[in-house]
């Protein structure tokens, strides 16, 4: 009886072509920080530049894609996952004002097929280009067993900087600064079980085409969720605009006013106005198919905003006008208070984070 690797369902040789397959991809993000090149057992950054900081802080964030790589799996659509995985990991990392320096990536599959591994990689490479994020390494494995050959899930972890005296948060934030809504690309990475939950109580496949929605069920969802870093550092790095930002929310996990709440100051509190932006279809369909109404999932899906931003009020507009003429349409859509008032039904702090409070208002537009 013949023990191999191969026979236990890893075959090496197929991630040795996975790697010639991406190489190419994941160089492209590589500028002179990165020392070694590709293919080491740890990847390398210079990190020299930190020495002109006056108190550099290192800033970290690591995520997945969650149950959005099903509907990747089901259609065979591997090249846009990889921009999900970067905007959950590096979107973070700008929220506190940093600027990425470097992202590692994992995948996990049954068995690898070197092309969709590629394509995976891809997508990540592309989106850290776009974000000036060097991908330095990550990791394939095989795991015959335990996930079925075509299943596979990706996870990615990224480091940045921001020097301490420009750090944002909920401690900058003042009575009077407005609260500005950045849109979202669509559902973005959250709230996909869902989605899928929703699919499936409807009898409707990922490969049926939906007139409701305006195309192939699959590729709509998989609209690759907005990369908001760059965009957000042009502002933060514009000297006619420094320190007007004050705190920066992504909208993911948890919904709008709760990932919101998280970066305001205890004491304080905001009505964000829902007749101030539309949702886009996609949200309003999903919505009508599970006979249910659209306030009612604000705690799961970012129903068209993806990002906030809460700013001085007198560079309020510039900033809007700045993301807008960016690529990222923004408006205003409150205005933060700090005077007493009866909090029964805001949302208040959220993620083990005593901030302040936040509720939706009004209808959507």
């Amino acid at each position: 009886m013949s023990n191999s690797y191969a026979q236990a369902g890893v075959d090496t040789h197929a991630g040795d072509r996975a790697v010639e397959l991406m190489k190419a991809a994941v160089s492209n993000t590589h500028g002179p920080q990165v020392v070694g090149g590709f293919g080491g057992f740890a990847g390398l950054f210079d990190v020299s530049a930190l020495k002109a900081f006056e108190r550099p802080l290192l800033a970290t964030s690591t995520d997945g894609v969650g149950t959005k790589v099903a509907i990747a799996q089901a259609i065979d659509k591997h090249d846009t996952i990889g921009q999900d995985l970067v905007g959950m990991v590096v979107d973070d990392i700008v929220v506190v004002g940093a600027k990425p320096l470097f992202m590692t990536d994992y995948i996990a599959c049954g068995k690898v097929v070197p092309e969709r591994i590629a394509d995976i990689v891809a997508g990540i490479a592309r989106a850290c280009a776009q974000t000036g994020t060097a991908l330095v390494g990550g990791e394939t494995a095989e795991h015959p067993g335990l996930l079925a050959p075509d299943d596979y899930d990706v996870a990615g972890a990224a480091v940045g900087a921001v020097e301490a005296d420009a750090l944002l948060g909920a401690h900058l934030v003042e009575e009077g600064d407005i609260v500005l809504a950045l849109a979202s690309s669509g559902l973005h990475s959250n709230g996909f079980s869902l989605v899928r939950h929703i699919l499936s109580q409807r009898g409707i496949g990922y490969s049926d085409r939906s007139d409701e929605l305006g195309g192939v069920v699959g590729e709509v969802l998989l609209e690759p969720t907005r990369l908001y870093t760059s965009p957000l550092l042009r502002v933060l790095e514009d000297p006619a605009l420094s320190g007007a930002i004050h705190s920066l929310s992504h909208v993911t996990g948890g919904g709008i006013a709760a990932n919101l709440a998280r970066v305001l100051p205890r004491g304080s509190w905001v009505e964000v106005d829902r007749s101030s932006w539309s949702p886009a279809p996609v949200f309003r369909v999903l919505s009508d198919f599970a006979s249910s109404t659209l306030e009612s999932s604000e705690g799961t899906w970012n129903l068209g905003i993806g990002m906030f931003a809460v700013v001085a009020p007198d560079a309020a507009a510039a900033i809007a006008a700045a993301l807008t003429a960016d690529g990222i349409p923004t408006w205003q859509a409150g205005v933060i208070s700090t005077g007493a008032r009866d909090l029964a039904g805001f949302e208040q702090g959220a993620k083990g984070v005593d901030g302040g409070a936040v509720r939706l208002i009004g209808s959507y537009a």
